[in-house]
């Protein structure tokens, strides 16, 4: 019940008095969900941008060389699970400031099962569809952004006054990383990651 993904969307209250309930070894599971479950949309963008392609506005047919597209899908691997790691030690380290107690372990499962629509939104790669990936995302930012001020002070144990706050700063620190991931992508371009296109 703790790794089941569908129940963050579908009854994501009552998942996340169970990720609560959970001992820390059973939280430790989250690692794991975290690594098979940002591999899956990988998978699927490799596929959709090698073997699929998409097109801007009705325009030509733009596929990625399998090469290039492997060292994206690598680089984008690695940034999301130091993010998801970044995010869960950023909530353990801000646990005092808002009266809660929370181990390293806690903050990555909360920052991995609040990750949940986003694994999901990105299995869409398969089949690359601008408007459909576009729409998908923004939804599922959303939802995430939810899960976290429903999760936060449920697995926490604080008032739910105090979560908001806690997850605000929690947010803000995820545009942090959004916007160093930004970055990384300019200087990981400079240095041999640029997209390589099929003729």
């Amino acid at each position: 019940m703790l790794n089941n993904p569908l129940a963050y969307l579908i009854s994501p209250n009552k998942q996340w008095h169970v990720v609560a309930a959970a001992s820390l070894n059973q939280q430790r599971t989250s690692v794991l969900y975290a690594f098979i479950f940002t591999l899956l949309p990988c998978i699927a963008w490799y596929h959709g941008v090698t073997a699929v392609g998409w097109q801007v506005f009705g325009g030509d047919l733009v596929r990625l060389t399998p090469d290039s597209a492997l060292k994206l899908i690598l680089a984008f691997y690695t940034a999301v699970i130091l993010a998801l790691a970044g995010i869960g030690l950023t909530i353990h380290w801000m646990a005092g400031t808002y009266g809660s107690i929370a181990s390293f372990t806690r903050g990555f499962a909360i920052a991995s099962y609040g990750a949940t629509p986003l694994f999901i939104a990105g299995l869409f790669g398969f089949h690359p569809l601008l408007w459909l990936d576009l729409s998908l995302g923004i939804a599922a930012v959303s939802w995430a952004v939810y899960l976290l001020y429903t999760g936060l002070p449920i697995v926490m144990g604080i008032p739910a006054e105090r979560g908001f706050l806690y997850a605000s700063a929690v947010i803000a620190v995820c545009l942090v990383f959004l916007i160093a991931m930004m970055g990384a992508t300019v200087i990981l371009w400079d240095m041999g990651f640029m997209p390589e296109f099929t003729d």
